[in-house]
């Protein structure tokens, strides 16, 4: 039973480490982890020698990983911003009523496509 449960465990590690592309690991500090609605886990990561900004994301439908993001002030909460294609993820760093939750929000074609709640974990 445990060697057909590693054995089975096994390729599902494996295929988890190549599904996140941008690299999150002893290299990058993690600087912002929420939980939102809908199931999403965001994490914001930085990298420490050059300072990129990578995202990392886990929901029922599945990972996404992207590299290359910006970060500014705005109405005094820190906003993170990341492109894929035509798709913008900008997750905020808490809000002006509550620095223990943020919001992720998706945009197509500078159209908002989905808004959601986070906390800070």
């Amino acid at each position: 039973m445990k060697t057909s449960a590693l054995l089975f465990a096994l390729p599902i590690s494996i295929l988890a480490n190549f599904s996140l592309p941008a690299s999150a690991d002893s290299t990058a500090g993690i600087i912002l982890n929420t939980k939102c609605q809908g199931g999403y886990n965001i994490n914001i990561w930085q990298n420490y020698t050059s300072g990129e900004l990578l995202y990392r994301a886990t929901n029922p439908n599945g990972n996404l990983s992207l590299g290359k993001g910006t970060s500014q002030a705005t109405e005094g909460v820190r906003v993170y911003k990341f492109r894929k294609g035509i798709y913008e993820y900008w997750v905020w760093d808490g809000t002006l009523d509550n620095p223990q939750s943020g919001i992720l929000e998706v945009y197509k074609n500078n159209r908002i496509l989905m808004r959601q709640a986070c906390r800070k974990s």
